[in-house]
């Protein structure tokens, strides 16, 4: 940390000042507190030593020693890491709230201090009762000397330890996490497996040396939906084939419940590869039941038509809108509900492939009113100065064909209108 105060002026270095900033943290209500404070932070090394012997009264009120304990976590000092050490190490820990706030802060205030706080957290991780707030803290520093400490409590017997030191171990690239990583997928705590899962995510570099694809698949059908949701999501981001094949196992199996296969659709449209797409095409066309009949197939379809209509790689985009063409075109029975022609409509306005144009323009033509004007704000996203003639003009010529069917020249005369 730089010298955060050589350019305050002597006035904030004043005793005077210093003695009523210290006497408003102590009496004042919680406000005059937090004012007191930031003061104090900006008056420099001159605060220390009053601030550490507010921390070192256990007579003081809890309020006012957490107040100083955060003060203190913005000093680069050499002076203030053993007092928030000592501060822990003193501690009688309780169930009492604002003594525990009191500890929080303070290993939040170590953390704050950086690589300078490792060493004496590392120390505290031996004290059973200090061991969660010295991971936390040591969580929070995000520097690779964490490392080491925070590998010596991923067996611990608390689980919340255990997804603490999981968490923060998954962001970092060092050769002897990732078993660590592999490992905790097994833990009996849902949170550890779910940590481990998001820090396996970000290893796309090792997905043939770990088999992570096939290391991460039974957690799909994990109990806990969370669990379940971040492999989804991780397979999303290694986005390989097998993974396509694994999330397509899934949202097609008759057992899985249809927030799951929802959340599988999502993670599948987000990985934008051929293989993908093509699965997506699959799942859309071959589910033939009447929407009325089973709600679940009209709710997956739903979710396709929307997730094509948010491709972003060009390639993708040029795919989604051939296959929501060649869908508005089909006989599909979702076709039935005007939603889902709604949203047909405003995915093809989406992508922007001025290839929709004519399908969009027989939808004009569609019976209801909502349907209509889906497809005229989809229509106005295909103009662009690229096209030649623009698709008002498109629209425009079209309006005077002769033989036009009476409704499509209804529908084309609303768009007119409404543009």
């Amino acid at each position: 940390m730089g010298d955060q105060f050589s350019n305050l002026s002597d006035d904030n270095q004043s005793p005077a000042l210093l003695s009523q900033a210290i006497a408003q943290l102590e009496s004042g209500d919680f406000q005059h507190r937090w004012d007191a404070a930031k003061q104090l932070a900006k008056m420099g090394t001159i605060a220390i030593n009053p601030l550490i012997a507010i921390l070192e009264d256990e007579e003081a009120d809890p309020e006012v020693r957490w107040f100083v304990a955060r003060t203190l976590g913005q000093f680069n000092s050499d002076a203030v890491v053993p007092a928030l050490v000592n501060l822990l190490q003193t501690a009688k820990i309780t169930d009492d709230a604002s003594e525990t706030s009191l500890l929080e802060m303070a290993a939040t205030a170590l953390a704050n201090l950086g690589t300078s706080a490792v060493e004496p957290l590392g120390a505290l991780l031996e004290n059973e009762q200090l061991k969660p707030f010295a991971t936390a803290a040591l969580a929070q520093i995000r520097h690779s000397e964490t490392i080491t400490p925070l590998l010596s409590v991923v067996n611990d017997s608390n689980p919340k330890i255990r997804a603490c030191a999981i968490e923060a171990l998954g962001s970092f690239h060092d050769w002897r996490i990732p078993p660590v990583l592999v490992k905790a997928l097994n833990d009996p705590s849902a949170s550890v497996r779910k940590e481990a899962i998001i820090g396996l995510s970000r290893r796309g570099d090792l997905v043939a040396e770990l088999n992570l694809v096939e290391q991460l698949q039974p957690l799909l059908w994990d109990i806990r939906p969370q669990v379940s949701q971040q492999a989804q999501i991780a397979l999303s981001r290694l986005g390989t084939d097998q993974a396509v094949v694994a999330l397509v196992e899934q949202i097609l199996s008759t057992t899985t419940p249809l927030t799951v296969k929802l959340n599988g659709v999502r993670s599948l449209c987000w990985i934008e590869t051929l293989s993908a797409i093509d699965q997506l095409q699959h799942i859309l066309f071959t589910s033939l039941d009447q929407p009325t009949s089973n709600p679940s197939s009209f709710s997956i379809h739903q979710e396709i038509i929307q997730g094509l209509g948010r491709m972003s790689k060009p390639e993708a985009k040029i795919l989604a809108s051939q296959i929501l063409v060649e869908f508005l075109q089909s006989q599909h029975p979702s076709l039935q509900i005007p939603t889902i022609k709604q949203l047909v409509a405003l995915s093809l306005g989406q992508l922007g492939n001025i290839t929709a144009f004519d399908p969009l323009v027989q939808l004009l033509a569609d019976s209801e009113t909502t349907v209509q004007f889906h497809c005229i704000a989809a229509l106005k996203q295909l103009d662009s100065p690229l096209n030649s003639p623009s698709v008002y003009e498109r629209l425009q010529q079209l309006a005077q064909h002769p033989n036009l069917d009476p409704c499509l020249k209804q529908g084309i005369a609303i768009a007119l209108t409404e543009w």
